[in-house]
């Protein structure tokens, strides 16, 4: 088994082998196949990166556009209705569940989408918009909407989004 396939498995206690979580999981299904069109879109085959994403997103419910760039061990917890962004990066070892979106404020061609750290967790039906920054570790609470800069370490929740106190 896979690094990979290892995430999810330590992640999910419902999964009962590797084959399961490759063929049935959504999530590693979404990421393979992003893995693909990424490298077309890297080599200027937009329209081919884009039919791979659209087949993608009609398989699995989750849209991640060629242009992102997505870390190593990336688990997507059940994923329907996930969105990410052409310019969003995600970090090694993150989670993140169904309904989320890395999504942009602006139009033009530049930096628009969020930059996520190594071994954040973002909640189910959260968004993430504009091209802030989650620090490694951080966490974003279910249905919050971030629109600034979550510290390293930090918890961000609500509408709009704040920093939580430890405790």
């Amino acid at each position: 088994m896979n690094d990979f396939l290892r995430a999810y498995k330590r992640y999910d206690p419902a999964a009962k082998s590797a084959l399961e979580i490759a063929l049935l999981y959504p999530g590693p299904k979404a990421v393979f196949f992003h893995r693909i069109a990424h490298v077309l879109y890297g080599a200027g085959l937009f329209f081919p990166a884009r039919l791979v994403s659209e087949l993608s997103r009609w398989l699995t419910g989750i849209e991640i556009h060629p242009g992102a760039k997505l870390g190593r061990r990336l688990v997507i917890d059940h994923g329907m209705g996930l969105v990410v962004g052409e310019t969003a990066e995600v970090g090694d070892d993150c989670i993140l569940f169904h309904g989320v979106t890395l999504g942009g404020t602006k139009f033009d061609p530049i930096k628009r989408h969020p930059t996520v750290g190594h071994r954040v967790l973002i909640g189910a039906g959260a968004k993430v918009l504009g091209p802030v920054v989650l620090g490694d570790d951080a966490r974003v609470g279910a249905n919050s909407v971030v629109t600034k800069d979550v510290p390293a370490g930090r918890v961000a929740a609500g509408i709009p989004a704040r920093l939580m106190e430890p405790g």
